[in-house]
């Protein structure tokens, strides 16, 4: 059973981080007790912004010797309610964002150490000054923190080539629930003593460890991208264009993304600034990166491919971006989609994923089984078709009053989506995480024996249950 913080804990901390590293003003507090879609709403009697790792360290020990609950929070741009604490006023806000250095750039082992607080976009930039890449991008990057990803295992736009959070963490530095200092930074390429804990870290939310530094793999920097918008008629033929670029381009296709006409016609309406690569509408859009080198002659190896897919009859137009600056207006269609579907109104967002051959099968099937159990109601599919991760949006039935709809039905239509995926061999979760949101479904929904397993991990390593109490697992 976790406590309040007492009075004299709350002194400890002040004094230990100073004034800026605890507040407890009720204004600069706000804006980090709501979650970035604005769901989920908490209190805290402080934050706590550590400028070290070994202050966090310390600020667990204190907090571990009251058991007093900590939530840990980056750049509190998730979408699932895993960095917002609970209505009690109980639990601490453990910031990281003060722990903003990139410690090293090797550019020859073209690894990269980080801290927590760093901000993904900050790192972009900072990997191309040393003419390296870090090949994970996604719409929040001007907020992300490195250990918010770390901590969620994210994925984002480069997974069909690059992989999740996950395969580009070489070593992880995170506070233990009990305050100390696991130090697994040293990027092994082999090393047997039994369970990794760098990759169990990865994707726990928090919940067993606070992520204070993590070495990260980068990538030559591109020297050459080729960007194409797609026209198409099915989910079904954008699958079958993507393994044809595959089998003929390999490694330098990069980004495949699937977007139904629906969510560029949001996008269109209502982000300033946007317009139509194709002059005709289609029902579908295909939005395909190529990166390399200027040797590997890009636009001619995309053109082709593309001109003899238009001849097949595979797909029906293509835009080609003739600079950068067109690849960025291309790009940004796709990473305005969510805010546009704000723009629209209330829906249920869906992050899953199920196997990619299976993904045009569920785009296609799971708007009739919610039509069929909820007439009217509306899904709108986009996203990563490359590595299976579908953004499912269901929609209220057009003139209905969408609150009310969704507060009636909203978590009967969650469940069907989400036994559609299982039944498929999917996850719930494809890269936000369970969180707040979907830790009941997962309870109820998945696998006992992967239950359990958290279940164990999480009570071996903090049986107090101080760290992110009641998300993930409960």
């Amino acid at each position: 059973m976790t406590r309040a913080p007492s009075p004299a804990l709350l002194d400890r901390l002040a004094r230990l981080l100073g004034p800026k590293g605890f507040e407890r003003d009720p204004d600069a507090l706000s804006p980090w007790l709501t979650d970035w879609r604005g769901k989920y709403h908490g209190r805290t009697a402080a934050m706590l912004s550590p400028a070290t790792a070994d202050e966090v360290a310390e600020v667990v020990r204190l907090c571990a010797d009251e058991r007093v609950a900590i939530v840990p929070q980056g750049g509190n741009s998730g979408m699932v309610g895993g960095a917002t604490p609970d209505a009690s006023g109980d639990q601490l806000l453990l910031s990281t964002r003060r722990m903003n250095r990139i410690r090293a750039i090797d550019a020859d082992a073209r690894m990269a150490v980080v801290e927590a607080g760093v901000i993904l976009e900050n790192f972009h930039h900072a990997a191309l000054a040393e003419g390296l890449r870090f090949p994970l991008t996604l719409g929040g990057k001007g907020s992300a923190t490195i250990g918010g990803l770390v901590s969620t295992n994210a994925g984002g736009t480069q997974v069909l080539r690059h992989g999740t959070m996950r395969a580009l963490v070489a070593g992880i530095e995170a506070v233990l629930p009990d305050g100390s200092l696991f130090d697994g930074l040293a990027p092994l390429k082999k090393d047997n003593r039994g369970y990794d804990l760098r990759q169990l870290l990865c994707g726990a939310e928090g919940t067993l460890g606070i992520v204070t530094a993590a070495c990260l793999r980068l990538v030559p920097a591109a020297e050459a991208r080729c960007t194409a918008w797609v026209g198409l008629e099915s989910p079904e033929r954008a699958r079958l264009l993507l393994h044809r670029l595959d089998m003929a381009i390999g490694a330098p296709l990069e980004g495949f993304e699937i977007v139904p006409h629906g969510c560029l016609d949001a996008v269109l309406r209502h982000i300033p600034q946007t317009r139509a690569p194709l002059a005709a509408s289609h029902p579908w859009y295909a939005l395909i990166e190529l990166t390399g080198t200027v040797a590997d002659d890009l636009p001619a190896r995309i053109e082709g491919e593309l001109a003899a897919a238009l001849e097949s009859g595979l797909i029906d137009d293509v835009a080609i971006a003739q600079s950068d600056r067109e690849s960025e207006d291309f790009w940004r269609l796709r990473d305005s989609i969510s805010e546009a579907e704000r723009a629209e109104g209330p829906a249920i967002q869906h992050d899953v994923s199920v196997p990619v051959d299976l993904m045009p099968r569920f785009i296609a099937d799971n708007p009739h089984r919610l039509a069929a159990a909820f007439p009217g109601a509306r899904a709108l599919s986009f996203g990563h078709l490359g590595d299976g991760n579908v953004h499912h949006h269901v929609q209220p039935p057009a003139g209905s009053d969408g609150s009310a709809w969704l507060a009636a039905h909203g978590e009967a239509a969650s469940r069907l989506v989400y036994t559609h995926v299982l039944e498929l061999g999917g996850s719930i979760s494809a890269e936000h995480g369970i969180g707040q949101m979907k830790r009941d479904i997962f309870a109820e929904l998945d696998s006992p024996a992967r239950l359990g397993a958290l279940r164990a991990i999480k009570a071996g390593l903090d049986p107090a249950g101080l760290f992110n109490p009641a998300k993930l697992i409960g």
